[in-house]
């Protein structure tokens, strides 16, 4: 500030920092809301007026490209946070199912050539396919209004927009099973759990718990009942033609008597809706979530281990099965049955291998499944900008779950499990990365979304729509 500057300002005027001094000071006008005669004239009020900080209308926003909007609709931020439409830890956790399920269907289940289990198969082995499972109940809850449930014509679109969804992942699945690929589709179970949960949207978090509970404990009472009068594990991915020629056949198996029958398995999408129902951005909904889920998973498999070889379940399973051996009690529970459990006695229901779709089975996998999704909702706060390729290969999980099953009816891993269990991942993760970046969500996630909402808006027409919740 030069000379000049100091000489004009006005006695008694402070400059920034100065403190005022001791004393009396001088008095001044203050204007009293007259017009511009009655305003203060005095040089303090001109400095004032003249030095005014000059405020401008921040910049009009531009309309996003159509490309722009799809990222911002699609790709979620590295914080983990809810962005517009996509909760980026729920996509992590689908992407990391998703995984779990390519490397169980292509590398082996055992260690070499002994009878141990591999770290693949003890991790995964029934937990990613049971993870995807309550990830899509809790992507149910999020389509019929996440916490607060969608009303009116706008529950009623949602609801017919899953049935469609549901018809369209049992369509997928049977189209698929057409191929001869070594692993079982889940996709036609998923279509068929997809139409049993629309019920079940209606329900608050309470009653949805109750629901996978029961679901949980009598549903494979159900089951093992049923594989003594209705045809077992036939098919091992049924296909249109068995549909047609076989469709009680079929339809037990997707019931109750298949590798991931829709009735016990219920009890994973009951959760996830009821999970999806939650505040699921909350630091405290994910720490108990991870809290809840590893103590029901331990005292599952610690009660289901302590019976069956403290407590002579073993010895009783032997004595009702001669057939089997303690060893190869053993294998079921740790491999799981081939391919349904005996039905000599109910006593089978208390093992908790992957597969057996037991109470405890389910319940194991249930817990496991609360803490891989606590887990990711967590980290993602912190590390989610290096996580983002398993969020995009999350987002499109449809598609690529799908041409995987496609890469493993053409091309023979047997081999070299490891090398191309590398390159579908590498390859799933490049190009979901590069395709939510540029389109937004997957092919087929696109095509069953517009499908869905157009069936909805064309099947419960007229009246106008209240908001979203």
């Amino acid at each position: 500030m030069n000379e000049q500057a100091v000489e004009e300002i006005p006695e008694g005027y402070l400059a920034p920092g100065e403190r005022p001094r001791p004393g009396q000071r001088p008095q001044r006008e203050v204007w009293t809301g007259g017009s511009d005669n009655g305003r203060t004239s005095t040089t303090e009020a001109q400095h004032w007026s003249e030095n005014a900080p000059v405020v401008t209308a921040p910049p009009r926003a531009t309309a996003p490209s159509p490309r722009q909007a799809a990222a911002t609709r699609n790709v979620a931020s590295a914080d983990g946070r809810r962005t517009k439409r996509r909760i980026m830890g729920v996509d992590v956790a689908r992407g990391f199912a998703l995984l779990g399920m390519i490397a169980v269907h292509t590398l082996p289940a055992s260690v070499g050539t002994t009878d141990q289990p591999s770290l693949t198969w003890v991790l995964f082995g029934g937990h990613s396919a049971a993870l995807f499972a309550v990830l899509a109940g809790v992507s149910l809850a999020f389509l019929t209004g996440g916490r607060n449930p969608r009303k009116g014509l706008d529950a009623r679109r949602a609801r017919v927009g899953i049935a469609v969804r549901a018809l369209m992942l049992f369509a997928l699945g049977l189209l698929l099973n057409t191929l001869d690929f070594p692993a079982y589709n889940i996709l036609i179970y998923y279509g068929l759990m997809f139409l049993l949960a629309i019920p079940f949207t209606i329900m608050s978090v309470r009653w949805l718990l109750t629901s996978a509970a029961l679901f949980m404990i009598f549903a494979p009472m159900l089951m093992q009942f049923s594989l003594t009068v209705l045809p077992g594990h036939v098919h091992d991915n049924a296909n249109l033609v068995d549909l047609v020629s076989e469709p009680g056949t079929v339809l037990a198996e997707l019931f109750l008597t298949g590798t991931y029958p829709a009735l016990p398995w219920m009890a994973f999408i009951c959760l996830g809706m009821a999970l999806g129902r939650l505040p699921l951005t909350r630091d405290r909904t994910q720490i108990l979530m991870v809290i809840f889920g590893a103590v029901i998973a331990a005292v599952a498999k610690g009660l289901s281990m302590l019976m069956l070889l403290r407590f002579d379940v073993r010895e009783a399973l032997v004595a009702a099965t001669p057939w089997l051996t303690n060893k190869e009690v053993m294998t079921i529970q740790n491999y799981g049955p081939d391919p349904e459990l005996p039905t000599t006695t109910m006593s089978w229901l208390l093992i908790s291998g992957p597969h057996t779709n037991t109470p405890f089975a389910i319940a194991v996998s249930a817990g496991l499944a609360m803490v891989a999704l606590g887990i990711f909702l967590l980290i993602c706060r912190w590390i989610g900008r290096f996580l983002a390729p398993l969020g995009a290969m999350g987002s499109m999980t449809l598609t690529i779950y799908s041409a995987h099953l496609v890469f493993l009816a053409f091309v023979p891993i047997s081999e070299t499990p490891m090398f191309w269990l590398i390159v579908q991942i590498a390859v799933a993760a490049l190009v979901a990365t590069a395709w939510q970046h540029a389109l937004g969500s997957g092919p087929l996630e696109r095509l069953v979304t517009k499908a869905s909402r157009a069936a909805g808006r064309k099947l419960v027409p007229n009246g106008q729509v209240g908001p979203r919740h």
